[in-house]
């Protein structure tokens, strides 16, 4: 085969720095769109963006010519700048150091388009915390709790 062909699809999930609760419903839909604007950058096009007040979930296809690490440090760098543009409140605004990446097969993206949709609701009922060791165990990633938040 001549042509390289790929679909990676990826569930990008990422905390504020020291899951401060500080991202207000007020810009969500505009930080969300302005990532999905940095993913499409990136040849990385987004199929869902959705944040809440200390994280944000990220469903993209990624570009097989750029490595996921690239792609993250561009979102969160870019998405920052952008959002200290927003007023006070966000001048010291940061994201976490870290995030987590995990692989979804094409069955599944319908699946997970509605959980990233309903984040309000989900977290009425989970912490970002559990919600996200519960990733970690179900995708079988061996982790140090102290090496995991920031």
């Amino acid at each position: 085969m001549s042509q390289s062909l790929s679909k990676i699809l990826v569930h990008l999930i990422f905390s504020t720095k020291n899951r401060r609760k500080i991202i207000d419903s007020s810009i969500r839909t505009k930080l969300d769109s302005y990532m999905a604007g940095i993913l499409q950058e990136w040849d990385s096009p987004a199929v869902i963006v959705g944040s809440v007040a200390d994280h944000a979930h990220l469903l993209l296809c990624l570009c097989k010519n750029h490595a996921l690490s690239k792609v993250v440090e561009q979102v969160k760098k870019g998405s920052s700048k952008w959002i200290k543009t927003q007023g006070k409140r966000y001048l010291d605004f940061q994201w976490q150091n870290g995030y987590g990446a995990f692989s979804v097969s094409q069955s599944n993206v319908s699946r997970v388009k509605g959980y990233i949709a309903n984040q309000d609701e989900h977290h009425r009922r989970r912490s970002y915390e559990d919600e996200f060791r519960a990733f970690l165990r179900r995708h079988q990633i061996e982790f140090n709790e102290k090496y995991v938040w920031d």
